[in-house]
């Protein structure tokens, strides 16, 4: 039976489709008939008690330079749709989170995908302080002493962003790196949160590690190596996608967090595990399926829809 598909996202034009993760689950809802509808998080409103979005309906083709196809433009009332794909991307700030409190008012009558009210509940470097002895060492603060102490302990530090993504401001202050003071400075004044400070793992050299979930069950997985010249793993930054295989602490982290994952109806996730550490648990807009399917893993499009429909059709 056909769907109606609203998807949530930022603009469609600016993707790079040659590693998005929403235009792969968009590709494989298209390619099994169901409608899909278009609209980014400005355009959603509540009118009285009716939840609304401006938008057109979309049609993807895998052509770079040439993806989409927008028609039909209207206004939808979003509690008639079957599913509402939440896909835009962080910053996870109060817009993100407003618009999480609106669409918690048709869920799960309309399945929202992930669980409006549990993503807002589960950034992704806080609802992993949960699991703390799956990280490694990890400092929430604001406060220059903190930061110098933990440093005093751990000598090499990763100092990022509570709510940041794709390793944007994320920073490696070796022992004698002099601009520790200069840095929590600048942070003090760029961001009104606290901040995170962790342990530099050198495993990362070696990787950082992408694993998605599916309803609590790993699907896949990719590898991200840094450049040489950069701490950070993200892609767009330079880090090379690698096949990986799942080691026994990967299969036991994925494990503990499984039962979470279900009961919070975190349907799609995707974990970083670098070494034998947790970082973080993606609840947003986990990326990493088109890198899986190119290196021969599995169809993680085809497996969530088969999870989505599975719970539409209850």
């Amino acid at each position: 039976m056909p769907l109606e598909i609203a998807c949530q996202m930022d603009p469609i034009d600016r993707i790079d489709i040659r590693g998005d993760s929403t235009f792969a689950l968009l590709l494989e809802a298209q390619r099994r008939g169901h409608d899909l509808f278009y609209y980014t998080p400005p355009n959603l409103a509540l009118d009285g008690s009716r939840l609304i979005a401006r938008g057109s309906s979309l049609a993807v083709e895998d052509r770079v330079g040439d993806h989409y196809r927008l028609s039909d433009g209207r206004l939808v009332d979003l509690s008639e749709q079957d599913v509402v794909l939440l896909r835009q991307d962080p910053p996870f700030d109060m817009a993100y989170i407003t618009t999480t409190h609106l669409l918690e008012r048709i869920h799960p009558g309309t399945l929202v995908v992930n669980d409006p009210a549990s993503v807002r509940n589960a950034p992704e470097k806080v609802w992993v302080l949960e699991f703390q002895d799956l990280m490694p060492p990890t400092l929430v603060t604001r406060n220059p002493e903190d930061v110098k102490d933990f440093r005093q302990r751990y000598g090499d530090i990763i100092l990022k962003p509570l709510y940041g993504n794709g390793g944007a401001a994320v920073f490696r202050i070796a022992p004698v790196d002099t601009n520790l003071n200069s840095l929590i400075e600048l942070f003090q004044t760029v961001f009104r949160e606290p901040f995170m400070v962790q342990q530099y793992r050198p495993e990362v050299r070696g990787g950082d590690k992408r694993i998605i979930l599916i309803d609590g069950e790993v699907v896949g997985a990719v590898n991200r190596v840094p450049a040489p010249d950069e701490t950070r793993s993200n892609m767009h930054v330079g880090g090379v996608a690698q096949p990986t295989e799942l080691t026994a602490r990967d299969i036991e982290i994925c494990e503990r967090l499984k039962p979470e994952l279900k009961r919070r109806g975190l349907i799609f996730t995707g974990i970083d595990v670098i070494g034998p550490y947790l970082t973080e648990i993606n609840v947003t807009s986990p990326t990493g399926i088109r890198q899986i399917e190119d290196f021969g893993g599995p169809d993680v499009s085809a497996l969530f829809w088969d999870a989505v429909e599975a719970r539409v059709m209850r």
